[in-house]
């Protein structure tokens, strides 16, 4: 007997969910219906059905943004998870899997925060696919690419780029620092960064500069590992994106004298056009924005 007595009813269509993980993913009604091809009025639709089918509000709209609810929380991840199992099926009923050598290049941050995920659903999708993955800095993997050397390159810039890369997501840079350790104010700022040419390194000596501030760089290293332990040691500040916060370390901004910094945002680049770059593009984009904005929605 199933323990679950009240899910009877209407199945959950694979349309509705596809066109609320759109509107989830995009950020927005009008985005999400520009990428289904739909009309406005038709994904406000699919939302109203959904939301009758599983007898609970999914989104909830404040004066500026959408947020989802807790049932549209919990249906986001149903849903992703279906949405992938149902796509893996029909690449298998398809019998033409992807085949074929896949050079990619990725900065170590998005090697160590997401390229896990979206590797695990692109072997999910295309398990005859092989990977071959080189980390290091985005300007050094690019001229790499130049060279003839790496199909696809995730990187990052602090700058729009028009015409030469896919726009996955952005997300803040953000100063960390030991979570308990005081910063004295009257010393230096003792700054830990890449090595040049760096976009987080860049972000951070332009910013300061706008100030009365004094810094130093004190630690440099070309490992992200290496900068994260030393921030969160107290030895110095580094500059990371949002996403790479983790235990022990805190953000610093204002009350410590810091400005502002810039989003980071992350691009896929492509040397040539295929089927496999297109769907690690896809899985990489789906799960950077689904992050981001799952919670907190603009409309």
């Amino acid at each position: 007997m199933s323990t679950y007595r009240d899910a009877d009813g209407p199945p959950l269509e694979t349309v509705l969910l596809r066109t609320f993980l759109e509107i989830v993913d995009s950020g927005s009604f009008a985005t999400a219906a520009e990428r289904l091809a739909l009309t406005p009025s038709a994904v406000s639709g699919h939302m109203r059905r959904l939301e009758q089918i599983t007898g609970a509000s999914l989104l909830a709209r404040t004066t500026r943004r959408l947020e989802l609810t807790q049932a549209g929380d919990t249906l986001y991840a149903y849903g992703r998870n279906i949405l992938d199992l149902e796509r893996e099926a029909r690449a298998k009923l398809r019998g033409t899997p992807l085949r074929g050598r896949l050079r990619i290049g990725a900065s170590e941050d998005f090697a160590g925060a997401w390229l896990p995920q979206v590797l695990q659903r692109f072997r999910q999708s295309h398990p005859e696919a092989t990977v071959e993955l080189k980390v290091g800095i985005t300007a050094s993997l690019l001229r790499q690419q130049e060279r003839g050397r790496l199909d696809l390159v995730f990187g990052k810039q602090c700058s729009r780029i028009e015409g030469s890369g896919t726009l996955l997501w952005e997300e803040p840079l953000v100063w960390a620092y030991a979570a308990d350790q005081p910063l004295t104010a009257s010393e230096p700022l003792p700054l830990a960064v890449f090595p040049e040419p760096c976009v987080y390194r860049e972000s951070a000596v332009t910013a300061l500069a706008q100030t009365e501030r004094t810094w130093r760089i004190v630690f440099e290293s070309s490992s992200m590992a290496g900068c994260l332990s030393a921030a969160r040691s107290g030895f110095a500040v580094t500059v990371i994106a949002d996403s790479q916060r983790s235990e022990g370390l805190r953000v610093l901004g204002s009350e410590e004298g810091l400005p502002a910094l810039p989003a980071a945002r992350f691009y896929a680049f492509t040397s040539k056009d295929s089927p496999a770059s297109a769907a690690l593009i896809e899985a990489a984009r789906r799960a950077g924005q689904g992050r981001f904005t799952a919670r907190a929605l603009r409309d």
